[in-house]
């Protein structure tokens, strides 16, 4: 049996995008992320230890939240990527990156990405 986790708007001030000046002065950011694995023994035997740890999972987000990135295309492909490393039973994991107010000269309540793998 599958189960998912969701962790939805985990929010960061981080230094992504395309212009200097948005590595430089940075911009608010949110990660919407579900995860599809599989529930083994984590029911049955009730062991946090046996499941995905969302505690974990939002730290490793956190982490590579920090990686300045271009684009964050990228950032949502590093975060999928460092998640799945550290849980292998992961089947899928969908990311959505999202930049807030980015500068694009109105108002713009943000602007996503979501990639799956």
């Amino acid at each position: 049996m599958e189960y998912r986790i969701r962790l939805d708007r985990m929010e960061f001030r981080a230094f992504h995008g395309c212009y200097d000046l948005e590595q430089q002065v940075g911009n608010r950011f949110t990660v919407d992320m579900e995860i599809t694995t599989e529930l083994g023994e984590v029911a049955a035997q009730d062991d946090v230890r046996l499941a995905v740890n969302y505690l974990e999972v939002y730290a490793i987000v956190r982490r590579t939240m920090q990686q300045t990135q271009r684009t964050i295309e990228r950032v949502a492909m590093n975060i999928i990527e460092a998640v799945k490393t550290a849980y292998p039973q992961i089947r899928l994991v969908r990311c959505r990156v999202t930049k807030l107010a980015p500068p694009l000269g109105g108002k713009l309540q943000g602007v996503s990405v979501e990639l799956e793998a």
